[in-house]
């Protein structure tokens, strides 16, 4: 037994030093292939019952955990009709009197100057209204967008959990303050900017870590589905953010932001009480051990609980083979098939740079393509109730309920978006087809819109499933995809890095698109729609190359799918 114990080690010392000397890491396990496969059957890893019932719950609470970040910027947008707007609007008594006192004098109504100050909100009551309520967002999206970039480098060297529970108590207070601003009569626009900066750069620690998380319990298998419909968090917590802020916006608006903020701090602190990182922080299962000794060139051996019968027990193994197959160090386990796979984890393995996740092939086309794709989105998500106020003459409360159809609309298209790609194989086709189809779109929307509540209505949903699809399909499984690119060589550490700079280069884009909107705005709402026509033809313009690579090779998907698929 002693000499058996000592063999061990040397013999799996020897087996790395052969996977080192030809370069390329676990994958030349396939030299020693050849000897294990006379005696035992190929067998495809399974997620044991207890990871499933895991796998189903980390799914849910990361999608709650991002819908409510997203439940907390939708306020903003719902507010502006509200922070600026005519005092003949403060009820629909005084429109009715003002239009019958109109009618029984057949005098002209006369208007209220744009600076009147008794119903708008200091400092919105201004001429220049668009331009500071443009700056909000811009504030609030400039400073996401750079600290994207951080948060992946951070994120990758903290645990996931304390790490995503701080951004989200801390964007629950910052949320919750530029609503205070409301109960104790701040009028400094100052006051406002800054609040808006700070939630901004706590927010970025979102993205990153519950696309991590979420990578760490699924494999590539069906990603695209399942990335699609988790993705639907986006549009959820956009729907709930509405609908929350538009019950109190006509009343108490300063409510519209300390309800939201409370929901996300509370859910940080169920993120701290139930967010599992990764399957291997529970120990319930006995059906896929992973030995304590296999973290040699960042490979983890396991022993797989499925018997396989040998044509002839008691033809000796081969020594190389025996030591592999030790179960305790003690005891030969003769029916248990090792293969080795890249460590999730493993400390051999340093997270990756910045300039090394660039060079990945497809992060600096998707990344730029999201640029524009997201310039669209945000577009819409923070100017289109002020839109909907402006061309179908409802107040802020309607607005908001009718924006959400929009949302509703980006469901189905992310879902689309994915189920295609997984059909197809092809990222990058499935998002150009959708950008191309986008562009007519949103002409028809700036056009037919103004005929009336029913067309908004079917331009909204229309146009919320082509705008969101590439976006929502970029984010979440292009991203992932990239973070565990065959180039990586088994590096788990690279996903959240990639992630940040896909999304960090988007929020670029998310900034620039309402900046634009509030500028271009008071010259007539059809510019803002050219500009977003031309963002949509960019986004696409940056995915001709992986377009044609996926269509002139109709193989290259396939052959980038990973030795040993979850199921």
């Amino acid at each position: 037994m002693g000499k058996r114990q000592c063999l061990q080690p040397m013999m799996l010392g020897k087996l790395d030093s052969d996977m080192q000397k030809n370069g390329t890491g676990p994958l030349s396990y396939a030299r020693h292939e050849k000897k294990l496969k006379t005696k035992y059957e190929t067998r495809t890893i399974k997620i044991p019952g207890e990871h499933r019932q895991y796998r189903a719950f980390i799914f849910v609470l990361t999608f709650l955990l991002y819908a409510s970040f997203h439940l907390s910027r939708k306020p903003i947008s719902i507010v502006k009709g509200e922070l600026h707007r005519y005092c003949t609007a403060l009820n629909e008594g005084d429109v009715e009197f003002s239009s019958q006192s109109q009618r029984a004098s057949d005098t002209p109504r006369q208007q209220p100057p744009d600076n009147e100050t008794d119903c708008s909100w200091a400092p919105f009551d201004q001429d220049n209204y668009q331009q500071l309520l443009g700056a909000l967002d811009y504030s609030f999206l400039c400073a996401y967008a750079i600290g994207m970039y951080l948060s992946g480098i951070i994120g990758e060297r903290l645990p996931i959990r304390y790490y995503l529970t701080s951004g989200m108590l801390a964007s629950g207070a910052f949320t919750a303050l530029f609503g205070l601003g409301y109960f104790y009569n701040i009028h400094s626009f100052g006051f406002y900017v800054v609040t808006q900066i700070i939630n901004g750069l706590v927010q970025t620690t979102g993205w990153p870590s519950v696309v991590t998380c979420l990578g760490n319990w699924f494999g590539k298998g069906r990603r695209g589905l399942i990335m699609g419909v988790w993705n639907s968090h986006t549009s959820v917590g956009n729907i709930l953010g509405s609908l929350i802020a538009g019950y109190w916006v006509s009343t108490c608006w300063g409510l519209s932001f300390i309800v939201p903020g409370a929901i996300v701090a509370a859910m940080g602190i169920v993120c701290f009480l139930f967010l599992i990182e990764h399957p291997k922080d529970i120990a319930c299962s006995s059906s896929l051990v992973a030995h304590s000794r296999g973290h040699e060139n960042g490979a983890h051996r396991f022993r797989l609980q499925k018997q396989v019968f040998v044509d002839d027990e008691n033809k000796p193994l081969d020594p190389e083979i025996q030591c592999l197959l030790l179960s305790d160090g003690k005891h030969p386990v003769h029916q248990s098939h090792v293969v080795v796979l890249p460590a999730d984890g493993g400390g051999s393995m340093a997270a990756i740079s910045f300039t090394g996740a660039l060079r990945i092939p497809g992060v600096i086309e998707f990344s730029l393509c999201l640029l524009f794709a997201k310039l669209v989105s945000y577009t819409f998500l923070f100017w289109l109730p002020l839109y909907i106020t402006s061309v179908d003459h409802l107040d802020a409360r309607q607005a908001g309920e009718l924006s959400t159809l929009f949302d509703v609309g980006g469901i189905f298209g992310g879902i689309l978006a994915g189920v295609i790609s997984d059909r197809l194989e092809k990222r990058a086709s499935t998002c150009g087809l959708m950008l191309l189809l986008a562009a007519p779109t949103l002409y028809m929307f700036s056009t037919i819109s103004r005929m009336g509540l029913e067309a908004t209505i079917a331009m909204l949903l229309l146009s919320g499933a082509l705008v969101s699809g590439p976006y929502a399909l970029i984010t979440t499984a292009v991203s992932a995809d990239l973070g565990t690119h065959k180039s990586l060589k088994g590096n788990s550490h690279a996903l959240a890095t990639v992630t940040a700079i896909i999304d960090g280069t988007g929020s670029v884009g998310a900034a620039l698109g309402p900046l634009l909107a509030g500028l271009l705005s008071p010259s007539g709402w059809n510019n803002v729609f050219y500009m977003l026509m031309v963002a949509d033809a960019c986004a696409l313009l940056f995915l001709i190359r992986l377009i044609h690579k996926e269509l002139s090779c109709p193989g290259s998907a396939a052959g980038d799918q990973v030795l040993f698929k979850e199921h």
